[in-house]
């Protein structure tokens, strides 16, 4: 029971890692400030999910260590809470401060909103 338990802890935390590194990779090749924002924050977000289900599942069921778990729950929790909150705060003050994207906006709901 345990072999099979562990061998999906390993996939999440592996899967996690995966989608942080996609983050960081697309953070680093995306052309604009708006998509960099986009990779970091959308998919890192899924690299935490990831990571603190697998140690969500090693800190209860094979640690059995309920402090750990409460904690590593409530990080998962903040970051899933304040990563798009803060994307959005940061791409407003891009946007005042004057950064566009390349490419031309079909829709400008920013500028509408600041009028």
């Amino acid at each position: 029971m345990l072999a099979w338990l562990r061998i999906v802890i390993d996939v999440l935390i592996a899967c996690g890692a995966f989608f942080a590194l996609v983050g960081v990779l697309g953070i680093l090749r995306m052309p604009d400030t708006f998509c960099r924002m986009q990779a970091s924050t959308c998919v890192n977000t899924l690299g935490v999910i990831g990571l603190c289900l697998g140690a969500l599942l090693y800190a209860i069921v094979l640690k059995q260590d309920a402090g750990s778990a409460v904690k590593i729950a409530l990080i998962g929790l903040l970051i899933l809470v304040t990563n798009p909150i803060g994307a959005h705060s940061i791409a407003k003050g891009a946007y005042k401060a004057g950064i566009r994207p390349e490419k031309p906006m079909e829709t400008d709901d920013l500028g509408r909103d600041s009028e």
